[in-house]
């Protein structure tokens, strides 16, 4: 007699779903008549990332937040915000979302403690909690000492810290800012990026629309490029270099006769282009005009197309008898991408 036991058949093991975008968009769109703002637009934005969203005015970024906010209705196409739809559930969306945009949003005739407890009961903040949370946000933007002054005797810059500080009241799970460092100064706009990454370290998503390309470098994961109202490119900064050919910036230390035009030597180098001698603008020494004979440090700046073109580059430098010491290689920013994107559609159209 077998001991064998019948077993029923295992049930397959569901795969794992993705969780839902916080932000997506399928061919969404949005005309003005004959103009058109926003085009095709199809775009997705994960729980946690900070996305930047570049182009020039009239490119389409703001229109695309009021679309996401259900404040503009939709020509074309859908979206979902944190899985409600932004035209149907717009106030409830809205209630979880904070927008700040580059005009600070502001009543003069309150205070800044004032405005700020309006807002948070507008938003819904529990009322046990609405003192403590606007104490907060007052603390974080350095505005605690004006809080009970009128909000017209504010400066430009201390009404947009006021802005987002409502932006945030409510702890919202998904923050659009729109050109939120306009106005502000260097050391306001880098307390609003540091507060920018610790959202994003508790959990909040950033859409963020700027101009600011050394801003969207330092903060976004990734990037989106409008142009005219179509998204061009996508991605990181070093994927969208790589996919553009985007020249990379070299900096060669090196010895040299004084008389030795160094930058002139690489001009016709393949795949080198922008050649300066950067040597008296960087601090170095500029050699004597008497003595063309003397060896003295430089410095060149250049941009390349590949590896290849480095080497090349210091094998004419080294031929004709200079002592190549040091090569810097920078990888091509998000100022690099940009400009070569506009370049390529400018070229397009």
């Amino acid at each position: 007699m077998s001991d064998t036991v019948a077993r029923a058949p295992s049930s397959p093991v569901p795969a794992k779903r993705a969780p839902p975008a916080v932000i997506e968009t399928h061919a969404l769109g949005r005309r003005f008549g004959e103009t058109v703002a926003v085009a095709d637009l199809e775009l997705r934005v994960e729980r946690g990332e900070i996305v930047g969203m570049l182009g020039h005015n009239g490119a389409g970024k703001t229109t695309t937040v009021r679309l996401l906010n259900g404040v503009l209705g939709a020509s074309s196409g859908g979206a979902r915000v944190l899985g409600l739809d932004p035209w149907r559930d717009g106030v409830a969306l809205r209630r979880r979302t904070g927008v700040a945009t580059e005009t600070p949003a502001v009543d003069d005739r309150l205070t800044g403690r004032q405005g700020l407890t309006y807002f948070a009961h507008i938003y819904g903040v529990p009322a046990a909690s609405v003192a403590r949370r606007v104490d907060e946000v007052l603390h974080i933007f350095d505005l605690a000492d004006a809080a009970d002054a009128r909000v017209g005797g504010y400066s430009r810059g201390m009404k947009q810290r006021l802005s987002l500080a409502r932006t945030l009241v409510h702890e919202p799970e998904l923050l659009f800012l729109d050109e939120p460092t306009a106005g502000l100064d260097p050391v306001a706009a880098r307390a609003l990026d540091e507060r920018v990454l610790s959202l994003r370290a508790s959990g909040a998503t950033v859409l963020l629309c700027t101009h600011n390309l050394v801003q969207a470098q330092a903060l976004c994961d990734r990037v989106v490029v409008l142009e005219h109202g179509r998204m061009v490119a996508a991605g990181t900064p070093s994927e969208l270099a790589a996919g553009l050919g985007a020249a990379t910036r070299v900096t060669l230390e090196l010895t040299a006769p004084a008389g030795l035009d160094v930058a002139a030597l690489l001009r016709d180098v393949a795949g080198v282009h922008g050649v300066e001698d950067a040597t008296a603008a960087e601090g170095g020494d500029a050699p004597p005009p008497d003595d063309p004979s003397a060896v003295r440090d430089r410095r060149l700046r250049l941009q390349v197309d590949d590896r290849a073109a480095i080497a090349a580059a210091v094998a004419r430098l080294v031929n004709a008898g200079a002592g190549v010491y040091a090569v810097e290689r920078e990888a091509a920013d998000l100022e690099d991408v940009y400009f070569a994107l506009h370049e390529r559609n400018g070229a397009a159209a």
